[in-house]
């Protein structure tokens, strides 16, 4: 078969569909992997690399989507992939069609035989390729909230209906140029947040 790996058009979405290590797997299961040229840059990996694993590296992703049966992604195609894509082509990422209507009637009208990575299961019934997503994103959550949190310079957080605190050695008539709220009236959570932040008197 013709495994296609385009770059990901989505927007803050860094990822590329398979490794150079993945790639190299399936070309020694005798298939033919090309691969856009860039598409592995948001990861750090090269075109190079995935040469030397075997994939062909295309100019565009034009020139993949004609080349591949199957096209390999990371997320939901977007509206501008759309007329790349023909009657027949096999497509493996995660959709999310729930919530994407105009994307499903897509695929149905082009008649594109796809296969969405969160609904494969295991024999056991498990889900062995969103299992990692959920895992990374859970793991992810307290660094951006915590992230969030944080002051800028210049700044000041308050719970919700509490002023804010006057810098000590500020002129009268002192104003922060932005802030943020660190919580609402929630018990003791806030209360610890608005400590952390620096805005409990």
């Amino acid at each position: 078969m013709n495994v296609g790996i385009p770059t990901e058009v989505k927007d803050n979405e860094y990822r590329v569909a398979a490794t150079p290590e993945g790639v190299r797997e399936l070309v020694h299961g005798g298939h033919r992997v090309v691969v856009q040229a860039g598409a592995g840059e948001g990861s750090a990996l090269s075109d190079e690399a995935f040469a030397s694993a075997g994939g062909e590296i295309l100019p565009d992703a034009d020139a993949v989507f004609e080349a591949a049966d199957m096209i390999l992604k990371v997320k939901e195609p977007q509206p501008e992939e759309y007329a790349r894509f023909r009657e027949g082509q096999v497509l493996f990422t995660y959709l999310h069609l729930a919530a994407d209507e105009r994307l499903t009637r897509f695929l149905i009208d082009r008649r594109i035989a796809a296969v969405a990575y969160e609904t494969v299961q295991s024999a056991d019934g498990r889900l062995p390729l969103l299992a990692p997503m959920s895992e990374i994103a859970g793991r992810m959550a307290p660094h951006c909230g915590a992230a969030r949190a944080l002051r800028p310079p210049g700044s000041w957080s308050s719970v919700r209906g509490w002023p804010a605190p006057t810098p000590r050695g500020s002129r009268p008539g002192w104003r922060p140029r932005s802030r943020s709220w660190t919580g609402t009236w929630s018990g003791s959570g806030s209360w610890t947040r608005s400590g952390v932040a620096g805005s409990r008197r």
